[in-house]
């Protein structure tokens, strides 16, 4: 699963020791010219986790998470464009007022 897949969600982990849930999404897409096909393809992936996160769904399916923070990561395989940069700002405050986190992360690993 990838950030072309709409409607689901990547991957889910839960660690109650730390209190931390997250949902994170994978995005192996490059950031190249013209970069609002994958803006519009993160945006929905967002809008997904977060009807995810607001129905209850994840509680509901991981019990472990009761309690926990939740949060949604991004985990870009390629650095981001500053017009990305940008518009993660942005989701990050709306996610934010939605009482959850967002977070984001390159890979480290080669991406030649």
């Amino acid at each position: 699963m990838s950030i072309l897949d709409e409607n689901v969600v990547d991957i889910i982990g839960v660690d109650p020791s730390k209190g931390i849930a997250t949902l994170v999404i994978t995005d192996h897409l490059e950031w190249t010219s013209p970069v609002g096909e994958h803006l519009l393809l993160l945006q929905e992936k967002i809008n997904c986790y977060l009807r995810f996160l607001e129905g209850g769904e994840l509680e509901q399916h991981y019990p472990d998470s009761k309690g926990c923070k939740q949060q949604i990561e991004i985990a870009m395989k390629y650095e981001p464009s500053s017009e990305a940069l940008h518009f993660i700002g942005k989701a990050r405050e709306i996610v934010q007022g939605a009482g959850f986190d967002l977070i984001y992360r390159v890979s480290a690993s080669d991406n030649a």
